[in-house]
């Protein structure tokens, strides 16, 4: 009796410890790894270069959802939202933080020198004191860099011969983001020696913009360059709209303007640099090091025209530029 009693509780004991094995095991499992994701821009305007991100990650064989998530902080061009979304996702333990612009990368440098930061900007890392050096980074911090604010005397150039009658130029700038001082550092001196006036304005928000395009009623200019910005990307469907209304020939840091209508752009591909930051970001899940990353310099710009437009202005667009242009959107 007593042996049957033993049996039947050893049976009651392992079947209890069979039914609970399944939720212990799953308890056990590692927590799908979160990348942490930090942009000034907005979801909305951003989508194609967020695929492209996820392209990269998907790469290296995290896919999203299936054995990584990600945690979205965008600013919506509000740049002083960034140091506290990039302490909020501190706080948060990700595993890896993905920062666009200089500005989101500077705050989450400030906000953790441990978790693994991948980046994608458009000025010299080392210059804004992101890195140590290209080739090997040091710290906690690795990327992209794509150029937008360093080829501004290019970008002056190929608007002069594509409107060779312009005299005046203004040039939009964002005063609250730092890549502004290059532009203005690179252009003015370039400007001066092909014999350009320049006016600078200033916007930050989306009523500045407006109001910077009022002012052309009173004073129009011949040209307008447009600095490479998150902000101004975010805002990309406004500008090519003010500037096809007010018949200004406009040149743009990216590819992204003259598909939507803009006279011309040069610049590299920001899209495929953002690829690249996924790339970065599914090595390190991997266990890679940031250290052992160097940061990778885009050595591709590619000029884009849009000829619709130009035909809209009535610029007539040099068989030059034709020739050399990466696309001529008709």
């Amino acid at each position: 009796m007593q042996f049957g009693q033993l049996k039947r509780r050893e049976l009651i004991s392992f079947l209890a410890g069979a039914a609970a094995w399944p939720a212990s095991a799953r308890a056990q499992q590692p927590a799908m790894p979160v990348i942490g994701f930090l942009s000034s821009g907005s979801a909305d305007a951003f989508a194609h270069r967020v695929r492209a991100f996820h392209q990269g990650v998907r790469e290296v064989g995290s896919v999203e959802g299936d054995n990584v998530v990600t945690l979205y902080r965008w600013a919506d061009g509000q740049n002083d939202r960034l140091p506290a979304q990039a302490d909020d996702l501190v706080r948060r333990q990700v595993a890896v933080i993905a920062a666009f612009g200089s500005i989101a990368t500077l705050a989450v440098k400030k906000a953790t020198a441990t978790i693994p930061i991948v980046f994608a900007l458009d000025e010299d890392p080392v210059r804004l004191g992101i890195v140590t050096s290209l080739s090997r980074p040091g710290g906690n911090l690795t990327g992209a860099n794509f150029f937008a604010n360093e080829v501004v005397a290019k970008r002056l150039e190929l608007l002069r011969e594509l409107v060779p009658t312009a005299k005046r130029v203004a040039v939009l700038v964002n005063p609250t983001y730092p890549a502004s001082e290059t532009t203005l550092r690179e252009g003015l001196p370039a400007a001066r020696a092909m014999g350009l006036q320049i006016d600078v304005l200033n916007a930050s928000t989306g009523g500045d913009i407006d109001a910077a395009f009022a002012s052309f009623k009173r004073d129009p200019p011949d040209a307008l360059f447009v600095a490479g910005d998150p902000f101004f990307s975010s805002r990309r469907v406004q500008l090519v709209n003010l500037a096809s209304r007010h018949g200004i020939p406009s040149t743009f840091s990216s590819r992204e303007f003259p598909d939507i209508g803009a006279l011309m752009s040069y610049g590299t591909n920001i899209a495929d640099s953002w690829r690249q930051a996924g790339l970065y970001v599914g090595r390190i899940l991997k266990g890679a090091k940031p250290v052992d990353l160097p940061v990778v310099q885009a050595s591709k710009f590619e000029l884009v025209i849009n000829a619709q437009t130009a035909r809209m202005l009535g610029v007539v667009v040099p068989s030059t530029l034709l020739s050399t242009a990466e696309e001529v959107i008709e």
